[in-house]
């Protein structure tokens, strides 16, 4: 069978997780649509550029193969897929496990029952050896105007505490040394249990925030949060980040700086003072790496709501931003908002705001000139390795270069003195050895 994954880290482990399901049956993944019995195309249909991009792929894999099975969140609207291509043997909407599985199995039955579980212990993963993504929920309880996952994966559904440490303790016993946590809104994980409470390795832990963040802290490894709404809680993860038990890196999707632009997307948290609470973080963490997407344009967006985005960023000082162009959801409710903001307009704002936050960035990066870090090593070719530090999600965020990389091996930890830096990346050399070669975080 084929697999084609799209979209964000919670669709690569919706993929992760089928194929694990899929391989411990006996099927097996072909790298060529020819080779495949059967192919499944993992969809996304969060902006129409990713709709476009599903739409295009499994276009692709009927011409390639002729049997295709399509899941994850454009499935959401199998409307939309049908439309275009009646010829899908099945369409599924988002985290549909087992419909996802039974569709193979209706089209393509396994060929024998195993008696030996040849997996590896982490399951099948779609990235590399020594790192992943832990899903700690699934669905949102947010009800942004922009958005419609909520719409497409329902209403959060937390995984309980205990089941996500098994998990994570498998990934770091399988070899993981970082462990990106993932989810539609991580800070209010735990809530729809009411942060039932769990046992691991002997200690009660509820199913919240800092309870995870706490537990997590003990495995050793690095630990990165993403898309984690600026509640107050999140203020007691900040002492854990200064110690290192998680890596100092917050993920927040602040999307805006205008006050009245953010009432109108419905973000939550939106009344909250975010920047007093960004500069006591900062003072409680100095090296905390604060990282966010924001969108220009949004319908009614005025030049004075667009200079207090600007103003908001110069005072932040974020160190990874990410800018999207407002873009119509079919079934959002801003799409009735007034005023739509013209193409042209949106386009210089998006310039002006992506320069600003270029500028922000370089100087913080050169800031670490002279500085020696700790670095994951990703990929070595020619002599030469790209790794990331604390401060670097992976495919996401900037990279360090490493000179003369020696004999250095993706997935090993390097020891690097920070020679060089430019707006997104920064450039370094292996500091004398010391005999070292362990993660920030340690195990307590």
């Amino acid at each position: 069978m084929g697999f084609v994954s799209l979209g964000c880290p919670k669709a690569l482990v919706d993929s992760e997780r089928i194929l694990t399901q899929l391989r411990s049956e006996g099927y097996e993944v072909s790298p060529t649509y020819e080779a495949a019995d059967v192919v499944v195309v993992n969809t996304c249909g969060f902006i129409d550029a990713a709709v476009d991009e599903s739409l295009d792929a499994i276009g692709e894999a009927l011409e390639q193969n002729g049997r295709v099975i399509v899941t994850g969140c454009l499935g959401a609207r199998p409307e939309r897929i049908l439309e275009r291509h009646p010829r899908v043997l099945k369409v599924t909407g988002p985290h549909a496990y087992e419909e996802v599985v039974g569709a193979v199995h209706e089209h393509l039955p396994p060929r024998h029952e195993p008696f030996i579980d040849l997996l590896p212990p982490q399951g099948v993963r779609l990235t590399p050896r020594h790192y992943a993504y832990l899903k700690i929920s699934e669905g949102c309880n947010n009800r942004c105007s922009f958005c419609i996952i909520p719409a497409m994966r329902g209403d959060l559904v937390s995984r309980p505490i205990t089941e996500v440490m098994r998990e994570a303790e498998r990934l770091v016993r399988a070899g993981v040394k970082e462990l990106l946590v993932i989810s539609q809104d991580t800070s209010a994980y735990g809530a729809d249990l009411r942060y039932a409470p769990g046992e691991w390795r002997g200690q009660r832990y509820e199913s919240r925030f800092i309870d995870l963040a706490r537990a997590l802290g003990e495995l050793g490894v690095w630990v990165r949060l993403h898309y984690v709404y600026p509640y107050p809680h999140v203020d007691k993860v900040i002492p854990l980040m200064a110690e290192r038990r998680v890596l100092p890196y917050l993920d927040i999707p602040f999307q805006h700086g205008s006050p009245s632009v953010l009432k109108r997307m419905r973000r939550p948290a939106h009344s909250v003072d975010t920047l007093a609470r960004v500069h006591a973080w900062r003072k409680a963490c100095p090296d905390l790496t604060l990282r966010s997407t924001f969108i220009v344009g949004f319908p009614g967006e005025t030049e004075a709501e667009f200079a207090e985005l600007l103003a908001w960023l110069d005072e932040a000082q974020l160190d990874r931003v990410g800018c999207f162009k407002y873009s119509p959801v079919e079934g959002a409710a801003a799409n009735t908002l007034a005023a739509h903001v013209p193409p042209e307009v949106q386009e210089e704002r998006y310039a002006r705001f992506m320069q600003r936050a270029a500028q922000i960035s370089a100087r913080r990066l050169a800031a670490r000139v002279g500085r020696q870090l700790q670095v994951l090593v990703d990929t070595v070719e020619g002599g030469s390795a790209i790794g990331r530090s604390e401060a670097d999600a992976p495919q996401i965020d900037g990279v360090v270069r490493i000179e003369a990389a020696g004999t250095l091996r993706e997935g090993d930890w390097a020891q690097v003195q920070v020679t060089g830096a430019d707006a997104y990346d920064l450039t370094g050399r292996l500091a004398p050895a010391d005999g070292t070669r362990r993660p920030v975080t340690t195990a307590r």
